[in-house]
């Protein structure tokens, strides 16, 4: 991995994180109270990181020209680790949650980014052999 992809693989994970934790602010009172139904508020942050994490995907492919699946793995695992760091260090203590609860909460659904990453990097690696 040469700098420029390393750090466009570092910027884009931060981005997974940063842009959905934005998003979501409106959504809160100053008190961290939802100003909705937490359900729709839910709903509407996983769909919003689902295609944000899609695209910012589908962009960093651009530049891999071979180990499609190897690429998306280290992406997944990355921006996996990413995303948990930053939710460890801000989301947590903000919330009050302890990880347990994080982990059912939250935590398990970054596993969405590996998942796409992968079967990207897949589906890529077949295109390029003429089996997609």
């Amino acid at each position: 991995m040469h700098i420029a992809s390393g750090t466009k693989l570092f910027g884009f994970g931060i981005l997974t994180w940063l842009l959905p934790f934005l998003v979501s602010v409106p959504f809160y009172s100053p008190e961290g109270e939802p100003l909705y139904d937490i359900f729709l508020i839910k709903s509407v942050l996983l769909v919003f990181s689902a295609a944000l994490g899609t695209a910012l995907i589908l962009i960093y492919f651009r530049g891999v020209r071979a180990r499609y699946v190897r690429e998306g793995a280290l992406l997944g695992g990355v921006w996996l680790a990413i995303n948990w760091a930053l939710d460890v260090a801000v989301l947590l203590p903000l919330s009050g949650m302890d990880i347990g609860a994080y982990m059912g909460e939250i935590g398990l659904r970054y596993l969405m980014i590996p998942i796409i990453a992968v079967g990207i990097g897949y589906a890529a690696e077949q295109a390029v052999r003429g089996r997609g």
